[in-house]
């Protein structure tokens, strides 16, 4: 079971901030949340974080899958912020995704261009969709660059916003021994920066971290992409947030078994207004977008670190 908690625990997160908890029963393990590790200032209505507990269930139900266990997924309470996984015996099932997911990172870099063969693109999108959740793929250049309009739109939006800014600061880890200290947080080697010395990273952001620097880089990261993927819920609540963050996963594990990579450019559905604006370009009228993914070929980069299990799991 221990097991099972450290596979979900190598799931996607907004800033690494982990903000999970795992209680463990006899045959049931429940996936809650940590609200001391929420961000307010990007994440207001906490819809980040319940993405992150899908993601999380989703590594955990193929885990228990490969590990001889069938995991059927349930959202209790009055208000849907817990997730049961009931587990009974079952035939192994071992699959290519469950062993993506110790491979699978976010990459924030400028990966080659290069396109994805069309049936591996039907693939993708296949495995972003439930019943519940939809997937907007694009690979035109035109279409990505009325993306890229949006993405700096959001990106502007928050490079003026003080509270963001210093949220974002709070969880940059600039070090290694910081790194290794806290397990969480964006390593700044993860991002293909260099790593420096806590205090000179802080006073190197000020002057580095700037509205048009960031602008120029996502504009280098979507440029240089293969495609973008959005996920729509039919519903804006919990329940459909968790839905996202399961098909996102299987999207980012079948991303990685094509040997893909992916990083979030979540700057056009994080800021309000923008988001309004988007949804109108997707025509999905009153549907939230809730991710927007960048996908393509590209390198390697550092690993950002995960707590211990001991410190997720609750009695």
């Amino acid at each position: 079971m221990r097991e099972l908690v450290r596979y979900a625990t190598l799931a996607p997160n907004s800033h690494n901030t982990q903000p999970w908890k795992f209680r463990i029963d006899t045959d049931r393990i429940d996936v809650l949340p940590d609200f001391s590790r929420r961000c307010p200032a990007v994440d207001p209505d906490d819809h980040h974080l319940f993405v992150t507990l899908g993601c999380a269930t989703e590594n955990l139900v193929l885990a228990a899958r490969a590990h001889g266990l069938r995991a059927d997924v349930s959202v209790f309470n009055a208000t849907a912020d817990a997730i049961r996984i009931d587990l009974e015996p079952a035939a192994p099932e071992d699959s290519p995704r469950f062993r993506a997911i110790t491979k699978r990172q976010c990459t924030r870099a400028n990966y080659d261009g290069k396109p994805v063969p069309s049936e591996q693109l039907s693939a993708l999108e296949a495995s972003a969709t439930n019943e519940d959740v939809a997937a907007m793929m694009f690979t035109a250049k035109r279409d990505l660059e009325t993306i890229l309009e949006y993405v700096v739109a959001g990106n502007t939006a928050q490079m003026n916003d003080k509270a963001f800014i210093a949220e974002l600061k709070q969880w940059i880890r600039f070090s290694e021994p910081s790194i290794v200290e806290h397990r969480d947080g964006l390593f700044s080697a993860s991002s293909g920066n260099p790593t420096v010395p806590n205090w000179v990273g802080k006073t190197m952001l000020n002057f580095v971290f700037t509205e048009d620097s960031e602008n120029e880089k996502y504009t280098g990261h979507i440029r240089s992409s293969a495609g973008v993927i959005a996920f729509v819920s039919q519903e804006d609540n919990r329940e459909s947030w968790i839905n996202v963050g399961r098909c996102y996963e299987r999207f980012a594990l079948q991303a990685t078994v094509f040997g893909l990579r992916h990083a979030h450019i979540n700057q056009a559905v994080e800021v309000p207004e923008v988001r309004a604006q988007f949804a109108d370009y997707l025509g999905i009228g009153e549907q939230r977008p809730d991710l927007l993914v960048r996908f393509g070929y590209g390198p390697e980069l550092p690993r950002s670190l995960r707590r211990s299990v001991d410190q997720v799991i609750i009695a």
